[in-house]
């Protein structure tokens, strides 16, 4: 339904005068019309960094792109680099890469904000500096820490239940979660990627739920690795990996499939690293 209301809304703005709009090609400079081939690649930068697919990435910033002016958008998204090709009246033309090298978790409040903005500037494009402003302060805007660490223990115990644990693996699986929130708020910023910060922090968490087993005999600890496995496991990833195959973007989702799995296989490798250490 927002993609309707976005081509709905674009097609009025065709036939509105030009000058109503702040991205009219008259009012820009070429200075200008970098810094808003800039900001474009900002709002692409973080749609991936909280877990669009590449197809609404591309979809966003042609529109924003036409909506501010450029008679031709040239776009292509995959999940490590950003390419922008803005082509305006008169043959002006800006161009711009983007190296993507590290994308966050995924952030559903984030993306439903950027979506409302992106529809915001398809309606009337807002002024370069509140663009600017909006971009930022959605950047700067941080899930609420305590909801996030009761999801996380209610998902521990809820899994680890699910896949035939006790009440008391539930509890202990609850009680895990917390480390594995802690580490990926401080692990998360000092490991170099993805696949060694999930390596190391299945392997901590290893440690703990084998220590915890060895306390209370009465724990089942394959129940407990199950249920905190199940948080780091990149399962948005790898289906949005197969989505973006079936629409088209065969690249991106090779790559993205293929960094699921490697993450996925540093998870099982460090809790089989602790199992046959213990």
């Amino acid at each position: 339904m927002s993609i309707l209301r976005c081509k709905l809304r674009l097609e009025i703005i065709q036939y509105l005068p030009k000058s109503i709009f702040v991205g009219d090609t008259m009012g820009l400079t070429s200075e200008e019309r970098k810094i808003m081939l800039h900001y474009l690649l900002d709002m692409g930068e973080l749609l991936l960094s909280c877990g669009a697919e590449i197809s609404r990435v591309e979809d966003t910033l042609t529109r924003m792109g036409i909506a501010y002016g450029a008679e031709t958008m040239n776009v292509f998204v995959i999940t490590s680099s950003i390419v922008i090709t803005m082509v305006f009246p008169n043959a002006i033309e800006v161009t711009e890469t983007r190296r993507i090298r590290k994308l966050d978790s995924t952030n559903f409040k984030k993306l439903e904000d950027l979506n409302e903005l992106s529809r915001q500037c398809c309606i009337a494009p807002l002024p370069l500096d509140q663009l600017h402003q909006r971009l930022n302060a959605i950047h700067a805007e941080e899930a609420n820490r305590k909801k996030f660490i009761i999801g996380s223990i209610l998902g521990a115990f809820g899994f680890a239940i699910f896949f035939g644990g006790t009440i008391l693996d539930g509890l202990a699986c609850g009680l895990v979660a917390i480390l594995i929130v802690f580490l990926q708020r401080r692990l998360g910023e000092i490991a170099p990627n993805t696949i060694v910060f999930n390596f190391l922090a299945a392997s901590l968490v290893g440690v703990l739920i084998v220590i915890l087993s060895r306390i209370f005999p009465v724990l089942h600890m394959d129940k407990i690795m199950i249920g905190d496995i199940m948080l780091l496991i990149p399962g948005i990833a790898m289906t949005n990996s197969i989505r973006n195959m079936l629409v088209g973007d065969t690249i991106s989702g090779i790559m993205r499939l293929i960094e699921s799995l490697l993450w996925a296989g540093a998870l099982a490798l460090g809790f089989m690293t602790v199992m046959l250490i213990s």
